[in-house]
């Protein structure tokens, strides 16, 4: 236990967790044995971080928070298994984030991640940097969610399914799909819902690369091709880009498919 932290004397912190320097734990917190948290956290009262738990730098986590039960899943044998939280993360009020299992062996929350309050992320999920997943968001196991996603209130991610890089998920949601990269989801059923323009222009992408992804999508989702149909034209007639190799990558490797289009 590093002797530069701040760990109020109502909290309990096992003798053989590894804490980091300058890091704050406020009352009424309980950090089990096998723990790591990186320098600079703060994590508030009544916090529960148990075996497993890999805690990065300068990450929050607020009341109520439970990171690292054993996960809700049958398959599980008491094995050992981890989660990884990433460097400036934040975890809000009495979200839970559960370890994995013997399928993967741990959960990832990337870094500069944004996990509100009363979210769930299961066994063997992974969401990747700059993520938010807004109250109530609910993710199953074996989620993969991609860079910079954003998951609206009160989402519902089935298991297995996967979200790429730039997605927005409308409020409600019930994923049943993937989503591939880019794009907006809405409606029920969820279906595809126009190029994500907003946030890649906040990112710094320009009209050019945005315009190219709607041509890639216009083809995809309004052309009334299947998939195979669809990536033969793309891989035929739209110029070879970073972007376009991202998408039909995300198509080849969807095992429960994508989301449906306009219509």
């Amino acid at each position: 236990m590093n002797l530069s932290s701040t760990i109020q004397n109502l909290s309990y912190v096992h003798p053989n967790a590894i804490i980091g320097e300058n890091v704050i734990i406020d009352p009424f917190t309980t950090i089990h044995e096998n723990v790591e948290i990186g320098e600079g956290t703060w994590i508030g009262s009544n916090v529960t971080i148990m075996n497993g738990a890999r805690i990065g730098k300068n990450c929050k986590i607020f009341p109520g928070a439970v990171i690292s039960a054993i996960p809700q899943d049958l398959k599980f044998n008491g094995e050992n298994s981890y989660v990884h939280i990433g460097d400036y993360s934040v975890i809000r009020e009495c979200a839970t984030i559960n370890r994995g299992t013997i399928a993967s062996g741990e959960t990832e929350i990337g870094s500069h991640c944004l996990i509100m309050a009363y979210s769930h992320v299961a066994h063997d999920c992974i969401v990747d940097d700059y993520s938010i997943l807004s109250n109530n968001s609910t993710l199953a196991g074996h989620v993969k969610i991609g860079k910079k996603v954003i998951l609206s209130g009160f989402t519902a991610v089935n298991q297995f399914c996967n979200i790429g890089d730039y997605a927005f998920v409308a409020g409600g949601a019930r994923v049943r799909k993937d989503i591939p990269p880019y794009v907006k989801a809405g409606r029920e059923p969820l279906s595809f819902a126009g190029v994500n323009s907003v946030g890649l222009r906040r990112d710094g992408f320009d009209d050019s690369f945005i315009k190219d992804i709607q041509n890639i999508y216009r083809i995809i989702f309004q052309k009334k091709y299947n998939i195979t149909q669809a990536i033969e034209i793309l891989s035929t007639e739209i110029d070879e880009s970073l972007e376009k190799k991202k998408i039909i990558d995300f198509l080849l490797k969807s095992d429960r498919g994508i989301i449906k289009g306009y219509f």
